[in-house]
């Protein structure tokens, strides 16, 4: 359960990240350096290896999608 709520964490700074691109170009990898560097290499590889994790393991880490009852707001 620990490793779903980092990995949520790192999913919703990859947004946060996409959403400063998208509204007004600029990358929060520029903070260390850009693209190229290091740093920022891992915290995207981190952030892309999360939303793998999200994708296969959502199921069995999400209340509303462990519940056999079928979800009623969708």
């Amino acid at each position: 359960m620990k490793l779903h709520k980092i990995t949520f964490l790192l999913l919703v700074i990859g947004g946060l990240n996409w959403l400063l691109v998208g509204a007004i170009g600029w990358d929060v990898g520029a903070l260390f350096g850009g693209q190229g560097e290091l740093i920022p290499r891992i915290i995207y590889i981190l952030v892309g290896v999360s939303a793998l994790y999200e994708i296969f393991g959502h199921k069995g880490n999400c209340k509303a999608c462990a519940t056999t009852a079928p979800m009623q707001n969708m």
